[in-house]
């Protein structure tokens, strides 16, 4: 007896690889930024003393790089798969865009001292984890 891919609810259709490699990492990238918030609250509670706080600084930073990563991959697939769903691979490239600078802010901030950078760095974290939260629910949306 042949068993056939799950229809996604509402299309009558199965989801394809690209889609569903899409999702997922879009989904791990939505968590990797969430974890973000908690390494910094973790990290932050150390109030400027750096040492004390190196190991979570370090945790904070990987995270960014596998958020990066993620949101990479998924505007490269969304780009050159699904193609007709800008949405996606716009908002998955704007992200990247936008995760990159946030990095780049970050390492200003561990690197050279610019504490007042964290007046950008956090309520852009913010704007990033809603930007997440969207690709994650259109990603779940018909074309």
């Amino acid at each position: 007896m042949a068993t056939s891919a799950p229809v996604r609810p509402g299309t009558g259709t199965a989801p394809s690889g690209a889609a569903t490699a899409q999702r997922v990492l879009l989904g791990l990238a939505a968590l990797a930024v969430l974890l973000q918030g908690l390494w910094a609250g973790i990290f932050l509670r150390y109030d400027g003393k750096r040492d004390d706080a190196e190991s979570w600084i370090n945790v904070h930073a990987t995270g960014g790089e596998v958020a990066i990563a993620l949101t990479a991959l998924a505007a490269i697939i969304g780009f050159w798969k699904l193609r007709e769903r800008k949405d996606l691979w716009g908002g998955s490239a704007a992200l990247t865009v936008l995760l990159v600078l946030e990095s780049y802010l970050g390492g200003l901030i561990k690197d050279n001292g610019k504490d007042q950078l964290t007046a950008v760095h956090v309520p852009l974290a913010m704007a990033l984890m809603g930007l997440s939260v969207w690709l994650v629910v259109r990603v779940r949306q018909r074309a």
